[in-house]
């Protein structure tokens, strides 16, 4: 029964990644934070969603090229939409310097929400959009912050990145479902 899940989870995009970075951090650097992050926390990377961050990040040279290579959206969202999602680690520096207490925790939860007043990048041009045209969030659906905020740094390589992972909960929803549903079939056949 688990396997069913498991496999189900790997071939579903479900999972939004937010970053905060330094100007002029490498696309490799930011890979490789969300390579360590995600087996430190033992999730997919298969099932990334996309990359979200601030509309000031939305140039960024590293993030733009780091979206291209991956085939992933970047979703934008401005500071004052940031500054009303609620995170566990605010930052009194980040909201004096970008103007909202939280980057990559409130980007990817915001991601996750699909609202309504995101933007997805034009610089990332052959990559897949998944704007929503709807002028509410999905009704039923609730972000999961899976992966607070975890800052990466290597040494000798320049630049910053800080990484957050938030999934919708409709996966785990529909995941059980179908666990139900084979269950059903089971004591029905």
């Amino acid at each position: 029964m688990n396997d069913q899940v498991s496999k189900l989870q790997c071939h579903r995009r479900f999972l939004w990644v937010g970053i905060g970075c330094q100007r002029g951090t490498s696309w490799q650097l930011m890979a490789r934070a969300i390579q360590q992050v995600f087996l430190e926390h033992r999730l997919e990377e298969s099932a990334i969603a996309g990359i979200a961050t601030i509309d000031t990040k939305a140039s960024e040279v590293g993030l733009v090229a780091l979206c291209r290579l991956r085939h992933w959206p970047l979703k934008i969202f401005p500071a004052e939409t940031l500054y009303t999602v609620s995170v566990p680690n605010p930052s009194q520096i980040t909201a004096q310097v970008m103007g909202t207490p939280s980057v990559a925790e409130a980007a990817a939860l915001c991601a996750s929400l699909n609202l309504s007043h995101t933007k997805t990048s034009h610089l990332c041009a052959g990559v897949p959009s998944l704007e929503k045209s709807s002028a509410q969030r999905r009704e039923g659906v609730n972000p999961v912050l899976l992966v607070p905020k975890q800052i990466f740094r290597l040494k000798g390589e320049p630049g910053t990145v800080t990484i957050a992972v938030a999934q919708v909960d409709i996966l785990i929803n529909h995941s059980q479902e179908i666990i139900n549903h084979t269950r059903n079939d089971r004591q029905h056949n």
